[in-house]
Order: structure tokens, then C-alpha cells, then sequence
């Protein structure tokens, strides 16, 4: 893991209150790096900044950016007229107002950052974070990083850090314009029941490490095996999907053999961890050591096996989840 270093110090300010911190980006990407190549012998693609129309290269201090006018008019501003721009270049984190949390919609939520408390002293640090979680509220803030103004949401996380999460520009935010919005879609009472029953068999808590990348994990398979010289994922018979009016038409039906199913499941887990509880003292006197649950990931999930005894559990998707998480007392 690539250790954390702070991209920007300054001081954190509400009221009279001045709190000095370090910010860290909160986020790293794990996707395995490549690189461009031609696919006939590997050699690794270069790109080149030329003038338009000729062969001859342009070195990057040479460089602007051309800018279009609201008449259409193309105008050049340089590095040093960017940087003539009069934004607040005080290193400061300036709250503004403290809002209910549920009042920020996720979608506003941009890039987020950790803040660290850069005095000798964290109290001020930890007072701010302990008072946003007694209250329940987001603190919003104004920063200038890199040369741009920019607006964001202060929460805490555990264990007590405080994040600073840039939020997007209201005209940054697309507004959704379908088709659909306009139609008058007809629910019975019944469909309606039967999805939130559904919804209700399923419901648990999210805890993010019981979900695993399936995508990164299947491409670091084929590369190895792409290495290797061999065949990662053989090719499997796809199945004929149903139409999606026969999908619409069974969604009742549908919903219901979902419902069962998740009962079922729901059902023999209970039934399993009771007979467990019954049993643990010859559990622990056998010599045969048990297996241990399956890991959960966001792959899809296996058909389960039929067993004699007891069924091993269900893993969990990230598209599709068929159980509740629940452990008997």
C-alpha cells in the first residue's frame, strides 16, 4: 500500500474557532495498470503533442488553453492569465452552515478526503468531530485546493476521523429526463405488497467487507492464465433470455417465487444455526474439524447443493443478495 502523504495544510474554521489539518485523499484505485501497445508485436504506444495539420512537436511550456466565448469567438489564456484569476488562496477550510444530514443528497457527493489534526493538540479536532455526531449534522465548507474554489460536506466516520467530501455544482448535477416520467404506470396493491415483502426478506446490514471486486479478480485469472499460455474462463453455452414483455406480464409471479425463495433460504439458515447451538458440545469433542463458512463475494451466487446433513451457506451478490444476515442468539 502506497503510504499517505498530505496534499494540502491549512486550518479548519468555523466561528471564531480555528482547527489546524492535514488532508489526505481518502480514496486509491486497485485496478491492475496497463499500458497502450500494437496488438501485432507489443511495442508500447507514445503519443506525441504536434501542431494541427504538421509533424512538428509542441513543448508542453508552450502550451494553452483556448477558450470559446459566448459569441462563439475563440480566446488563448496562458498560465500566467489563469493564474491572475483573484480566488481566495487562504489556506483555510471555512464553514458556513451546518445542516441536517438526510437534507444532502448522495449525488451532490464528489471526492472525498481524510483530515488529520496537525497541532500539537487534537482537542479542538475531536470536539468539532464528537459535536457533528451529537447533532447529526453535516458541516458544509468552502476551499480553494489547487486553484479552485470548491464546496463540501465535513462528516465524521469511524473511528472519529472527520472526511471532507467535495460536493458537485447544482449545474454539474444532470437533471433525468425519460420517457417513462411522463407515463402513467399503474401499480396493484398486491405487487406493491409483494416487493416490499420481498425487500423486507432481504433486508440486513451493509458491512462493505463481506463484497469482493469480482471483475478485478477475474482479470487478474485471465492475465495469469493469459501468461501461462492457458484458458481462464472456457467458454459456456449462454442462456436465451426471456422477452421483457413476458418479464413485465410475470412480474407478480416473479416476485413471489422471490419472496419463497428468500424464506426458504432464510428458514433453513435458522433452522441450521439452532441445530448448531444444540450440538456444540459434541462439535467440539469431534475429532473432524469443521469447514469454514464460504467467504462472501460480489460474484454471482452458486446453485446450492443438496446435502444429507446441512446446506453450506449462500454467498452474497452486488447485484442480487438472497439472504438475511441474521445470527440465532
Amino acid at each position: 500500500m502506497v503510504p499517505m502523504r498530505s496534499i494540502w495544510k491549512g486550518d479548519l474554521s468555523f466561528g471564531l474557532v480555528n482547527v489546524p489539518v492535514k488532508v489526505y485523499s481518502a480514496t486509491e484505485s486497485h485496478d491492475r495498470k496497463s499500458y497502450q501497445v500494437d496488438s501485432s508485436d507489443g511495442a508500447r504506444i507514445r503519443y506525441r503533442r504536434v501542431r494541427e495539420g504538421t509533424d512538428t512537436e509542441v513543448d508542453y511550456s508552450d502550451i494553452a488553453n483556448a477558450y470559446e466565448t459566448d459569441s462563439g469567438d475563440s480566446v488563448i489564456l496562458t498560465k500566467e492569465d489563469l493564474a491572475s484569476l483573484p480566488v481566495q488562496k487562504s489556506p483555510e477550510i471555512s464553514i458556513v452552515e451546518f445542516v441536517p444530514v438526510d437534507q444532502v443528497d448522495p449525488i451532490y457527493f464528489d471526492k472525498p478526503y481524510y483530515l488529520e489534526p496537525s497541532s500539537k493538540s487534537p482537542k479542538a479536532y475531536v470536539l468539532l468531530a464528537k459535536a457533528l455526531q451529537e447533532t447529526d449534522r453535516l458541516a458544509i465548507a468552502s476551499f480553494t485546493l489547487r486553484n479552485r474554489t470548491r464546496m463540501a460536506a465535513l462528516r465524521v466516520i469511524e473511528p472519529g476521523v472527520m472526511t471532507l467530501q467535495t460536493l458537485l455544482w447544482p449545474d454539474e448535477v444532470r437533471k433525468p429526463d425519460f420517457d417513462f416520467l411522463g407515463e402513467d404506470v399503474q401499480i396493484r396493491d398486491q405487487e406493491l405488497k409483494m416487493a416490499s415483502s420481498l425487500i423486507d426478506s432481504m433486508a440486513t446490514d451493509y458491512d462493505p467487507e463481506e463484497f469482493s471486486d469480482t471483475y478485478q479478480d477475474e482479470l487478474s485469472k485471465l492475465i495469469e492464465a493469459k501468461a501461462e499460455g492457458g484458458e481462464a474462463f472456457p467458454e459456456a453455452e449462454e442462456k436465451e433470455t426471456a422477452d421483457e414483455d413476458s418479464d413485465v406480464a410475470d412480474l407478480l409471479a416473479a416476485l413471489r417465487a422471490s419472496v419463497k425463495d428468500s424464506s426458504t433460504v432464510k428458514d433453513s439458515s435458522t433452522a441450521k444455526d439452532s441445530s448448531t447451538a444444540k450440538d456444540s458440545a459434541t462439535a467440539k469433542s469431534s475429532a473432524t474439524p469443521r469447514k469454514a463458512p464460504a467467504k462472501k463475494t460480489a460474484a454471482k451466487k452458486e446453485p446450492a447443493k443438496k446435502a444429507a446433513a446441512k446446506k453450506e451457506p449462500a454467498k452474497k451478490t452486488a447485484a442480487k443478495k438472497t439472504t438475511r444476515k441474521r445470527a440465532a442468539s
